[in-house]
């Protein structure tokens, strides 16, 4: 998210809410039509590669699946180059998801088409923030937004990838995690480098009143090398019903999903809940960016 000015993301936002009727199966879009869109997901996804594989489809494009890493000739020892260089000669784009840090930027340098990164290792998941950010424009607001940012703040990529975009926008915000998993130093000192007034807290209960926006995440054993290090924080935050009672009315809840214990289900039913649409909003920002990238659109 580094690389996109204020004015840029404005523009991906705005061409995505162009787009959302396309999404909602409201309207009817050909931008795609004859473009193949290869998505290699080398990391177990739900939402990620489902509301790619929606985008590409509600634009009139084609899916080419790797499907399951097992099924490939990664399992032949083939590098991630040659996969790149390999699959730059069948399809018009490639949606990557890999384990490894800087395994994006390392692929666009072997493809022979656009990448776009759909999640390396626990740095990046520009994706995923620019959903978020089109959720907080539609159900919130950007501008000095006050927001939290809760759970595995240390592994979290997507948190990681948001918290450089709302600076652009003087959010005003506060980390909540346990101590073992605080939002990186080097992340913290960046941000205090632009500007940004930061608050540091393991309480969600001394914030929730204060917040027009939580962000939720889940505590992600699989990026834990210690599993008893996982076990000794995964319960340490969780939202209920008792503590929104203290929330602004107008607070809006995230989550970049999927969840395990950290958001209560009863929590799903109260108007402070929009997790659930931040899912749907997926669908026309990654059109919006697969269109750009592509350049059907300008």
């Amino acid at each position: 998210m580094k690389d996109f000015s204020r004015e840029e993301i404005d523009y991906v936002l705005d061409t995505a809410e162009k787009l959302e009727p396309v999404a909602r199966g409201e309207e009817r879009s050909k931008l795609l039509d004859g473009k193949i869109i290869a998505l290699l997901f080398f990391e177990p996804s739900t939402r990620t590669r489902l509301s790619f594989e929606a985008a590409v489809q509600r634009l009139g494009g084609k899916i080419l699946n790797l499907g399951s890493v097992e099924a490939s000739s990664v399992m032949k020892g083939e590098n991630l180059a040659d996969t790149i260089r390999v699959i730059s000669n069948y399809a018009d784009l490639i949606v990557l998801r890999h384990p490894l840090d800087g395994s994006a930027r390392m692929a666009a340098e072997f493809a022979g088409v656009p990448i776009i990164n759909g999640g390396d290792g626990s740095v990046n998941h520009p994706t995923q923030t620019f959903l978020d950010l089109y959720t907080i424009r539609r159900e919130s607001h950007l501008e000095g937004l006050k927001i939290a940012l809760a759970g595995d703040l240390k592994y979290g990529r997507t948190v990681h990838s948001l918290c450089y975009a709302l600076s652009l926008y003087g959010a005003e915000m506060t980390f909540v995690s346990p101590p073992e998993l605080r939002m990186p130093l080097e992340i913290v000192r960046d941000l205090q480098k632009r500007g940004l007034s930061i608050k540091e807290t393991d309480s969600l209960e001394k914030t929730i009143g204060d917040v027009e926006v939580l962000y939720m995440t889940r505590v992600q054993r699989e990026r834990f090398p210690d599993p008893e290090e996982y076990e000794k924080v995964k319960n340490r935050l969780k939202v209920t019903g008792d503590l929104l009672r203290s929330a602004d009315p107008n607070l809006k809840i995230l989550h970049p999903l999927p969840r395990v214990n950290e958001i209560s289900p009863e929590v799903d039913s109260t108007q402070y809940a929009s997790y659930f649409e931040q899912a749907f909003y997926g669908i026309p920002t990654r059109m919006a960016l697969l269109a750009l990238a592509i350049g059907v659109i300008e």
